[in-house]
């Protein structure tokens, strides 16, 4: 994992940051079914980020023997990623909420108390492997650790750590509301507040700081 490190774990901390499955995740823990819905939810959403990680760093993996065309794609796949999360960083700069006034919440958020284990772990799939936003992270970090060169193991090893940092945000709560839900009901709802007031901003920056350093890496490898 040393090696790619210094490309992976800033990947990881956009993903970890991101507003949007912490935001369901808190929903779901001030519901009277918090118990199965909230790990339901986790499940899903280590299981996208896992999955769509793992297989793009066993494709280019495969695809990548180790010379120096092979960098050369990787260089050019990261500027791309980079340049499309810049793209939809202007999007959610250009059709944020007006001053004064907030975005509507997701409309799935209102029906979170009626979620079974089954419904929220597929949320929580959908929300990691059909999200643009995260798909391209992940994708980014399956091929930087693809590009490390490592053997498999190793590979599996670093997939392993992206994700569990990546999930730390939405695991914590998890963990935390199991073994005191009473005290936590407050601090959930005051960040389910802040979330649904500010997420957008919080969004349009961290996709525009993770492009501008995929574009870098992209650059600095093909100069």
């Amino acid at each position: 994992m040393g090696d790619v490190a210094p490309a992976v774990l800033p990947l990881a901390v956009v993903v970890a940051v991101s507003p949007l499955p912490v935001l369901a995740v808190v929903a779901m823990l001030l519901t009277p079914r918090a118990g199965v819905t909230g790990p339901g939810f986790l499940a899903g959403w280590v299981a996208g980020i896992a999955g769509v990680t793992g297989l793009f760093a066993v494709l280019a993996g495969d695809r990548a023997p180790g010379g120096a065309g092979d960098s050369s794609a990787a260089s050019w796949t990261e500027l791309a990623l980079g340049v499309l999360l810049l793209a939809l960083a202007a999007r959610g700069y250009r059709t944020r909420p007006g001053p004064g006034t907030a975005r509507r919440p997701p409309a799935w958020l209102a029906a979170v108390d009626r979620f079974t284990a089954v419904r929220a772990g597929v949320l929580g799939l959908v929300v990691s492997a059909a999200n643009p936003k995260v798909l391209l992270v992940c994708v980014a970090a399956g091929l930087a650790i693809a590009d490390g060169g490592a053997p498999g193991a190793q590979d599996a090893w670093s997939v392993t750590v992206f994700t569990a940092a990546a999930a730390s945000t939405v695991a914590v709560p998890v963990l935390v509301h199991s073994v005191g839900r009473r005290r936590m009901a407050g601090p959930l709802e005051a960040l389910r507040g802040w979330l649904v007031a500010h997420g957008t901003a919080v969004t349009v920056g961290l996709l525009l700081l993770l492009g501008v350093v995929l574009v870098g890496q992209g650059l600095g490898g093909l100069i």
